[in-house]
């Protein structure tokens, strides 16, 4: 009697896991397939649409500091770096202001910074392979 209902527990139990497994499965299956597809929305991994480690877009980093985005990668840092200052200084949590306030907009300004450099670098990129590759050759006299 007792191997009877050890057995049922046993199997009871494989089949709850079983089940429990497949799920999880078809979930990580479906989360891949999700982010796929907005990988494939995206035209290029530097673009506007993509995220940064900070999981903001540009536009959602241009709305919380209220600048432009920017145009063919050049925008008014100057600009951009008054209006971090000034939202970063107003939200100090000393001051009674929000920490998480303080970190949205921390991170907004790394994230249009990041815009900005990887257009540079871009650019750079295509000015060289423009030009051509030009070592500088050191001589001794």
């Amino acid at each position: 009697m007792a191997h009877r209902i050890i057995t049922q527990i046993v199997f009871t139990g494989t089949r709850v896991l079983g089940r429990a497994f497949a799920e999880a499965y078809r979930q990580a299956a479906a989360s891949s397939q999700h982010s796929r597809a907005a990988g494939a929305n995206s035209s290029s991994p530097g673009t506007a649409n993509s995220f940064a480690s900070s999981g903001l877009t540009l536009e959602e980093a241009c709305k919380i500091l209220n600048v432009k985005p920017p145009q063919g990668g050049k925008t008014d840092m100057n600009n951009v770096m008054e209006r971090f200052k000034t939202m970063f200084d107003r939200n100090d949590p000393t001051k009674g202001g929000s920490f998480y306030l303080q970190s949205k907009i921390l991170r907004a300004r790394e994230r249009i910074e990041l815009e900005v450099r990887e257009a540079a670098e871009a650019i750079e990129r295509e000015a060289e392979l423009k030009e051509g590759w030009k070592p500088k050759v050191w001589k001794d006299r």
